[in-house]
């Protein structure tokens, strides 16, 4: 039996919002966003956290998957990503176990050690620092879901006799993932504690470089634990927006990308560069991302395939460049066009029509064969059938003896078929 791929479809929200949008209105589109994911059938969306530019205004991705969950009704939701530096890692796991609960199992917690440098210069943390108190908080989270007492002292937190007092809704735990961008230290966690991955930098020259080594990195260490890594939580982030014409797809972004630029130049010298979207251009020449049409995107979908070996799940950068109808049909033909194709959802149907296709001039005279045999064996049973009737109805001796008794049994007779009552009303008066 042939294999086909497996591949599922969400989102990566930063969330990227401009500045010159009320916030109040941009935090509902992104409500609105994820109903409609829902309704197309996305398999899930991760939410991001950050404290300061004033773009992308999410401070508690858990507050936003709360709400969002009461809207939808299939997708899952997770933290894209909980920046765990800068919380107590007792706090993180109440939270998770709190909003596994609320969403009956459909959140997932992505965890990382803080992108953007001026939220650490605000909360006095020194970078150098935040890759090791997230390999240290995931360590502590991961026990406390597992049911374990903490008593732990570091130069940044203190647990004593710590634990959970609510086991978790799903079991063992809810779903956990980990950002991996370009350093090795995303791989070696995930596969050390059993963690998906978020390859939130595929769409960078170096971040794409990376995927299949950090994948062996992930690979090793798990196999070091004893476990194999699936590569159903292997996730691959990348920008698309998708329209009937590359031309319609560009014009469609090219406001929204400026305005874009002018906050990716502010968290760094090189802008959009430095995550590999220096221009629109630039993101359909690297071939890690699409502005363009439903093709477009699937050779953006094989060359990730090729590159990693397989992976799991493609997020599209939630990135608001265009306006609200344009983002929703650009979500619509990803998914009605470019994933089925991706992974041959309509193999079955278009192999049934070629075999129909193939075999239409026997199957078509064969079906004119039965309906003229039907029609032939009506109009004979018919003429057997008045036959009899004529037969039946034929005056005997003794029905000329006695003709005004016999006459309505005869006629109640005739009476039971359409036949029989034509019969009647040519017989009728003879018999009377």
């Amino acid at each position: 039996m042939a294999e086909f791929r497996t591949l599922r479809a969400g989102v990566f929200l930063p969330p990227f919002h401009p500045n010159d949008e009320d916030p109040l209105l941009c935090m509902e589109r992104d409500f609105e966003l994820m109903q409609w994911l829902d309704k197309l059938g996305y398999a899930e969306a991760w939410i991001g956290e950050h404290h300061s530019g004033g773009y992308e205004i999410y401070g508690q991705p858990e507050l936003f998957i709360a709400t969002a969950a009461e809207r939808t009704r299939h997708i899952r939701l997770g933290t894209g990503v909980i920046s765990l530096p800068y919380h107590h890692p007792l706090m993180v796991a109440d939270r998770i176990v709190q909003l596994d609960y609320q969403t009956r199992g459909r959140a997932m917690f992505g965890f990382g050690p803080g992108l953007l440098p001026s939220d650490a210069m605000m909360l006095g943390i020194d970078p150098e620092t935040q890759r090791n108190r997230m390999a240290d908080a995931i360590d502590v989270i991961t026990r406390l879901l597992a049911g374990e007492v903490i008593t732990q002292q570091t130069d940044w937190y203190t647990m004593r006799e710590a634990r959970l007092h609510l086991r978790p809704y799903t079991k063992p735990r809810p779903h956990l993932a980990i950002a991996s961008a370009v350093t090795p230290y995303g791989g070696k966690l995930a596969g050390r504690y059993d963690l998906g991955m978020l390859c939130v930098m595929a769409g960078s020259p170096n971040g794409y470089d990376t995927l299949d080594y950090n994948w062996e990195l992930a690979n090793l260490e798990a196999q070091a634990q004893g476990r194999t890594m699936d590569r159903r939580v292997y996730r691959v982030m990348a920008p698309f927006h998708i329209a009937e014409t590359r031309e319609k797809a560009i014009e469609n972004v090219r406001a929204g990308f400026e305005k874009w630029q002018l906050y990716s130049y502010s968290v760094n010298p090189e802008g959009g560069a430095a995550i590999g979207m220096p221009s629109i251009e630039a993101i359909n020449e690297g071939g890690r991302g699409a502005i363009g049409t439903p093709d477009d995107a699937l050779r953006v979908l094989e060359n990730y395939w090729t590159k990693t070996g397989g992976f799991g799940c493609i997020l599209l950068l939630a990135h608001h460049w265009a306006d609200w109808e344009a983002t929703k049909r650009s979500y619509e033909l990803f998914a009605r066009y470019v994933l089925p194709r991706f992974e041959e959802r309509s193999a079955w149907r278009s192999q049934s029509m070629e075999w129909m296709r193939a075999n239409r001039e026997a199957f078509s005279a064969k079906r004119k064969a039965a309906s003229a045999s039907a029609v032939e064996r009506h109009f004979a049973a018919a003429e057997q059938s008045r036959k009899g009737l004529e037969a039946e109805s034929r005056p005997s001796l003794d029905r000329r003896r006695e003709p005004r008794r016999r006459a309505p049994r005869l006629a109640g007779y005739i009476l039971k078929s359409v036949t029989g009552i034509r019969l009647y009303h040519r017989y009728g008066a003879r018999l009377e």
